[in-house]
């Protein structure tokens, strides 16, 4: 006897990757609003809104509800970048290969700059996010050109992508008003255009959904060794 099931893929990193990131931000507003949202120049009320690397990694409990999602969807990003490589890889094309480790490599950096505090090692944790957003421009690219004929697909893909380079100009822009000039209210600023930046990874990486429904996973038991139900219970 030979049973086989079809796997469908879902849409389960995306999903932890924003619960990670909400439950922390829920979590560190509630708790420790005026800690995270306070800077080495200025706090509440110049600056109301806590940056992604206060929220994730400056204070406990949050920190540790990020972690937690973070390592539950680690499975699925490989899965990911797995699935995208079958989905798009053609004989003699060294594209799917090169996009595949630019994924991996991105989901490692992610662990880094995840579990490498700003508090813990400041540089380290900026090193593991420059290399993240570094990798994450090859790996954009890399998808839209390996993108199979579905055209509501590329189209949310053109969208994510070019509002997640995009918010690049202004997050610098604040960034430097902050760090350089010191201005009231910058660092602020900053903040939401960073949090934009994780929710339009996410949403890039979220739309591989659309692409996946007309691809199917197989797990065959070959021996036929399954029979695919429990024995004391009625047929």
């Amino acid at each position: 006897m030979v049973r086989q099931h079809a796997i469908p893929p879902r849409k389960a990193s995306a999903n932890h990757r924003s619960g990670a990131f909400i439950s922390a931000l829920i979590v560190g507003c509630s708790l420790h609003y005026h800690k995270i949202v306070q800077n080495e120049y200025y706090g509440y009320p110049d600056e109301w809104f806590p940056s992604v690397s206060a929220t994730i990694g400056d204070r406990y409990p949050e920190r540790s509800f990020f972690m937690l999602f973070i390592a539950i969807t680690s499975g699925p990003r490989f899965a990911l970048v797995g699935l995208w490589y079958l989905l798009t890889n053609r004989p003699n094309s060294n594209l799917p290969k090169f996009v595949a480790g630019m994924g991996i490599f991105r989901t490692l950096t992610c662990g880094g700059w995840t579990y490498v505090t700003s508090t813990d090692a400041h540089d380290w944790h900026d090193i593991f996010m420059i290399s993240y957003l570094v990798a994450t421009l090859p790996w954009t690219i890399g998808c839209l050109a390996l993108s199979p004929n579905n055209a509501r697909a590329v189209k949310y893909r053109k969208l994510l992508a070019g509002a997640f380079f995009g918010t690049l100009v202004p997050l610098v822009y604040f960034f430097i008003q902050h760090k350089v000039h010191k201005v009231a209210g910058a660092y602020t600023t900053y903040a939401f255009f960073e949090w934009a930046l994780i929710l339009f990874d996410i949403g890039f990486d979220a739309v591989t959904a659309l692409d996946f429904d007309t691809f199917e996973l197989i797990v065959k038991d070959v021996k036929g060794s399954s029979m695919g139900y429990v024995y004391w219970l009625p047929k």
